[in-house]
């Protein structure tokens, strides 16, 4: 197999279908949903992101000091939600899921940055993760600097 293709099935899935496979998962002390703060930046505890060994190569130029954006599968999610009241305050009117970041929404996507602090091989313990212990982790990518640094 070329140096460059993933160990990955189906390359090209042609049937129009969205297809995601997670990459790893979050091993995190919080728990349950009413344990995590609403953001990662209020008080999330450190947590690891722990990699399947097939997405290896693709780590190998992260380091700690790096902030990247972490994409996961809110797993515990309520995919029916269309509408909420921002960060669960019933004074707040009510506003179409889209609009917020709230974890209950159709397709929930999480998006988290986060500050790569140490790595151990396939595990990589980052700050400012408030995604819940087993949520797996669908993708990761570098955050963007100024135009000139890119």
């Amino acid at each position: 197999m070329p140096e460059n293709q993933s160990t990955q099935p189906d390359r090209h899935d042609q049937s129009n279908q969205p297809v995601l496979r997670p990459v790893g998962r979050v091993e995190s002390p919080l728990q349950r949903r009413q344990d995590a703060p609403k953001q990662g930046d209020e008080g999330a505890p450190d947590a690891w992101l722990v990699f399947d060994p097939g997405v290896e190569r693709a780590l190998r130029d992260l380091r700690p000091g790096d902030e990247v954006l972490v994409l996961t599968w809110l797993d515990r999610a309520d995919r029916t939600v269309l509408a909420v009241h921002p960060r669960a305050d019933a004074d707040r009117p009510e506003t179409g899921v889209f609009a917020t970041r709230s974890p209950d929404r159709p397709n929930p996507i999480g998006l988290h940055r986060v500050e790569i602090t140490e790595t151990d091989g396939l595990r990589f313990r980052v700050r400012n993760l408030e995604a819940l212990d087993g949520t797996p982790v669908l993708d990761i990518k570098p955050t963007l600097g100024a135009v000139d640094e890119r």
